[in-house]
């Protein structure tokens, strides 16, 4: 699917999910507006990475940008109108939220409470942003459905991602801003996250390290590869939600409303065992790993698993990348970017 529009804003441009999204939409002649911090929560050398390889593109721009900036944020829409706005930048880390609360109010909430403003009085057609599967929480009703009640959540980063949702319905519900919020089930891929499962079980067997298997290995994850997660973006970026007209106060459907709102699962619609996933990395590497079985770590949930069924209707997609395609796909760039022979 090729996209048609002329000039998008992507926050986030130098995380993982932003930089793959730059890449397919400037490969689509589209132009990109790309903004980030370069917080250090990561290796910013692997963010500075990211951006230079988008930054010899004539259809890229990159402006240093923290979302807590108002003025700053203000000064970038007034000087251009953009199309679609998607809203990736984020403070990431189930883990560190429970660590470093403060870091996901000003980023994750007072970021996105400016995102929505500029939005607003930009006159952008569509504001697309990232949530998470991290907001079902206490859930146990398998496969999360966008259409199931999320007040349950387990981690302060969810429940920052859960407040943006409601903020944006509020944006929709008031001022008519179309808004698509999209919920990401465990992305991997090549560029990834250091602190993601795939990325730190990798580097720990290459070191010969053990790796730590919590909650004693009885975990499952919908683990998503990362083009999945770009082509579910981009075709969504491209479909303006519409009011649900059956949409009623007395029985509320969490994942539509009466205005122009809708929430999407993006995941790969089956749930993978961890030490299954564990096996396929040590097939990929040819090493097995040391592991060491520990308890669950708090603010962590035990299953996920996504049904799609919304996001197949209105977009026609649906993920479906092999766990053991895309493992294989990280590691050859992981060896590549690290010089691991």
């Amino acid at each position: 699917m090729r996209l048609n529009f002329s000039n998008v804003l992507v926050t986030g441009a130098a995380g993982f999910i932003g930089y793959h999204l730059c890449r397919r939409l400037i490969d689509d002649g589209i132009h990109v507006t790309g903004i980030d911090n370069l917080n250090p929560y990561y290796d910013v050398r692997l963010k500075e990475a990211r951006l230079n390889a988008l930054k010899p593109a004539e259809t890229f721009t990159f402006v240093g940008l923290d979302l807590a900036d108002r003025n700053g944020l203000d000064d970038l829409f007034n000087a251009s109108r953009y199309d679609v706005v998607v809203n990736l930048a984020a403070q990431a880390g189930v883990r560190y939220s429970i660590e470093n609360p403060q870091a996901y109010v000003d980023s994750n909430l007072v970021g996105f409470v400016n995102i929505l403003e500029c939005c607003r009085y930009g006159d952008v057609k569509h504001l697309v942003f990232a949530s998470s599967s991290s907001v079902y929480g206490a859930n146990t009703l398998m496969p999360f459905s966008v259409h199931h009640n999320v007040d349950h959540p387990v981690s302060l980063y969810a429940a920052t991602k859960k407040a943006n949702e409601l903020m944006a319905h509020t944006y929709s519900h008031l001022y008519g801003l179309c808004c698509t919020g999209l919920r990401f089930f465990t992305v991997y891929g090549p560029w990834g996250r250091p602190d993601m499962a795939l990325f730190l079980f990798t580097k720990a067997i290459l070191d010969n390290r053990p790796i730590k298997v919590f909650n004693h290995g009885k975990m499952q994850r919908d683990f998503t590869y990362i083009d999945d997660i770009i082509e579910g973006v981009a075709r969504v970026m491209g479909k303006l939600p519409q009011p649900n007209p059956a949409w009623h106060g007395e029985k509320p459907d969490p994942g539509t409303s009466y205005a122009p709102y809708k929430i999407y699962n993006i995941g790969n619609n089956n749930p993978v065992e961890l030490l299954d996933f564990i096996e396929e990395i040590e097939r990929a590497l040819g090493i097995n790993a040391q592991k060491e079985f520990t308890d669950l770590q708090p603010g962590d949930v035990v299953s996920t698993y996504a049904d799609v069924d919304d996001l197949m209707v209105d977009v026609g997609f649906k993920p479906a990348t092999p766990i053991k395609t895309g493992i294989r796909r990280f590691i050859r760039w992981y060896k590549d970017y690290y010089g691991v022979s």
